[in-house]
C-alpha cells in the first residue's frame, strides 16, 4: 500500500503552524516570503499559499502597505477555544471516572512521572500535558473528542505556552495534573471535576499576568507592528 507524499505546501503549512503556536515566531513577528522559503528550502508558492491558510486561522495578519506579521494573541478566541475544551473533557471526565481500568490509571501515573523528570523542556513538558488529557479523553471513551479541542486552541496554546514560559511553574501544573489523577483513581467525580476546572481555567490568569507584562503580545495592544529580521528559528 502506497503513502501518500506529502505537498511542499503542507509541509510548509504544517511547519509554520508548529513554529508560531510553540512560539518559536513570536506574536507580532514579521513573516517575509522570501527568508521563510530560504529556511524552509521551498519555493515562494508554498509559503504564500500557507500563509493565506494560517491568515484564515487568525495565526497571521496581513497590514497593507506594512506586511505579514504572526498575529497577536486574541484574548476572545483564548476564552472560546477554552470553553470548548472544557465542555469537552468535563464531559469525558465523568465517564472515565466510571469506566477508567487499572491501565489508564497506570499510563497517567507514568505520564505524571515523565512530567517530574529533571531538566525537562518546555517543548517536551507540553507535549506531556497534551498526552496526559488525551488519556483521561481515552479512559472516558471519547479519544476522537481531542480533533475537536485541537482545532479549536491554537490560539490558547499559545496563551498556555506563554504562561508556561513566563508566569506558571511547572511544578504547580504537575500538582494539578496529580489532584485529577488521584480523584479518577478514587472514583470521586465531584473532586475530578473541581480539580480539572481549575487547572483549564488557570490560563486566564496567566493571561492577565503577561498581559501586564507584556502587553504588546496581545490583540487589543495599540502598538504598530514593526519590519525586523526573523531570528527564531
Amino acid at each position: 500500500m502506497s503513502t501518500r507524499k506529502v505537498t511542499a505546501r503542507e509541509a510548509a503549512y504544517k511547519e509554520l503552524r508548529h513554529r508560531i503556536v510553540s512560539l518559536k515566531l513570536p506574536p507580532g513577528s514579521p513573516l517575509s516570503e522570501n527568508e521563510l522559503a530560504e529556511h524552509l528550502s521551498v519555493s515562494r508558492t508554498p509559503v504564500r499559499e500557507s500563509l493565506i491558510l494560517l491568515a484564515e486561522e487568525g495565526l497571521v495578519q496581513v497590514f497593507p502597505q506594512l506586511g505579514t506579521f504572526v498575529s497577536r494573541v486574541d484574548t476572545d478566541k483564548v476564552a472560546d477555544a477554552q470553553f470548548v475544551r472544557e465542555a469537552i473533557e468535563i464531559a469525558s471526565l465523568k465517564d472515565a471516572v466510571a469506566a477508567r481500568t487499572d491501565d489508564d490509571i497506570a499510563a497517567l501515573r507514568e505520564n505524571l512521572a515523565r512530567q517530574s523528570e529533571p531538566d525537562l523542556s518546555m517543548d517536551d513538558f507540553f507535549e506531556l500535558d497534551e498526552t496526559f488529557h488525551q488519556t483521561l479523553l481515552s479512559a472516558g471513551g471519547h479519544s476522537a473528542a481531542w480533533r475537536s479541542v485541537e482545532s479549536a486552541k491554537a490560539h490558547l496554546d499559545r496563551a498556555r505556552r506563554l504562561g508556561l514560559r513566563d508566569t506558571r511553574p511547572i511544578p504547580e501544573l504537575i500538582a494539578q495534573h496529580t489532584a485529577i489523577a488521584d480523584a479518577v483513581e478514587n472514583a470521586d467525580f465531584d473532586a475530578a471535576e473541581r480539580a480539572m476546572r481549575d487547572h483549564l481555567r488557570a490560563v486566564f490568569d496567566d493571561v492577565e499576568r503577561i498581559k501586564e507584562a507584556s502587553p504588546h503580545l496581545f490583540s487589543d495592544s495599540n502598538e504598530r507592528p514593526t519590519r525586523r529580521v526573523i531570528s527564531s528559528w
